[in-house]
């Protein structure tokens, strides 16, 4: 009997510790999608900000020509 619970013991430990392992891989992708996402989202802020600041001075030199006339 107290092999057969051994026996046991040893296999759900050698489950928890592959289901550790691929818990571990996830959580690594998953830190790396996020990291790429952060950085995408970065990139289109500074995008979105030079837009704005594009159309702002567009709108500026159409008031000012529209004054103008």
């Amino acid at each position: 009997m107290d092999e057969q619970l051994n026996l046991m013991l040893h296999h759900k430990i050698d489950e928890l510790l592959a289901l550790c392992q691929e818990l571990l891989e996830e959580n690594q992708t998953l830190k790396a999608s996020e990291q790429a996402w952060r950085e995408e989202r970065a990139q289109l802020v500074e995008k979105n900000e030079l837009a704005r600041s594009k159309v702002e001075a567009m709108i500026s030199r159409l008031k000012a020509l529209e004054q103008e006339s």
